[in-house]
């Protein structure tokens, strides 16, 4: 069956999740785990993304978020890419990073939004990643310690969560922290993890209940609601503009930056440096690095220079990264 379009529109809550390719680890160490966390907070005051919950777990990794101004695909294109790159280039490998694209799921605010920010949040002692909860108080990993005040983490929306567990921050934290530790006891949660028409009704019994009369009911595997939600968010979102689940290719990324930069892209090849031709080799260096990717030894002869002064072109073209990224908008 082919894959669905996802859902998308600014104000939409989304469950993300990616997985590492045949379940290996996307995280190696607590060089990658910052690098990633970085990444997404860099996207927060760009896009206007709202993250509520997050989670790091070896292989894979959840999130919470809320779309802003700009779509979610394009966000998530922005942030895996350039992990992806930058991951394969401290661990001198090559390949693809993610099992396929990653799955998002809309997500009805009441009654999930708490109850997903519980469940990701206790994902690390699950796992086995943490030992116990006392633990997980102080876990740089997930943003349980953001909400508890013990990692901070200012791009992070606590406020919007803690303000629904009482008045004063205090209090809010106290009856946050008892309402997570509650859901110790309730394990593995398959009606949040997927399961489409099953997600979306409440599970096996309420399905095979519906079936037996003549009621109607709606089930969608991309959005995680009552019935009513469902049918509702088919009719109003439409699918995600930019969702084509790829990076741009190079060879888009340096016809896009020359025609920007009013060059001919043959004139890379020719070496110079007049101030156009430096300029596109730096947003294409960075785009194809950073965003995108790509390795860097595909470039150095596209670009007419070595190796090495492809790095540091995508240095200067990091530092301009705003002129950059704009063109990424529409590709």
């Amino acid at each position: 069956m082919p894959r669905q379009a996802r859902l998308d529109a600014p104000g939409v809550l989304h469950h993300v999740m990616v997985r590492g390719i045949e379940r290996r680890a996307i995280f190696r160490d607590e060089v990658d785990r910052a690098d990633f966390v970085a990444r997404l907070a860099a996207l927060v005051p760009a896009t206007g993304l709202i993250v509520y919950a997050w989670a790091l777990l070896p292989n894979h990794a959840h999130c919470l978020v809320r779309t802003g101004t700009r779509p979610l695909p394009r966000v998530m294109r922005s942030l895996l890419t350039g992990y992806a790159g930058a991951f394969n280039r401290r661990h001198h490998r090559i390949g693809h990073l993610f099992q396929n694209r990653y799955k998002s799921i809309v997500v009805e605010d009441d009654p999930y939004l708490l109850e997903l920010v519980r469940y990701l949040h206790l994902n690390p002692i699950r796992a086995k990643v943490v030992s116990e909860f006392r633990a997980l108080d102080r876990y740089p990993w997930t943003g349980h310690s953001a909400l508890l005040g013990t990692v901070p983490r200012p791009w992070q929306a606590t406020g919007a969560i803690l303000a629904q567990f009482g008045p004063s921050l205090r209090r809010a934290r106290t009856a946050y922290r008892e309402f997570v530790a509650a859901g110790l006891a309730q394990g593995r949660r398959p009606e949040l993890q997927g399961g489409g028409l099953v997600r979306s009704l409440g599970g096996w019994a309420a399905v095979a209940h519906l079936r037996r009369g003549r009621e109607g009911y709606a089930g969608d595997e991309r959005i995680l609601g009552s019935a009513a939600f469902v049918e509702a968010l088919q009719h109003a979102l439409p699918p995600a503009p930019g969702d084509r689940g790829a990076a741009p290719t190079v060879a888009a990324i340096i016809q896009r930056v020359c025609t920007r930069c009013g060059i001919d892209p043959g004139r890379l090849q020719r070496g110079g440096r007049k101030p156009a031709v430096s300029q596109a080799r730096e947003g294409i260096a960075y785009l194809c690095t950073e965003v995108a990717g790509h390795p860097t030894r595909t470039l150095a002869p596209l670009l007419g220079v070595r190796p090495v002064s492809v790095y540091a072109a995508a240095r200067r073209g990091l530092a301009e990264r705003g002129r950059w990224d704009a063109l990424m908008e529409h590709m």
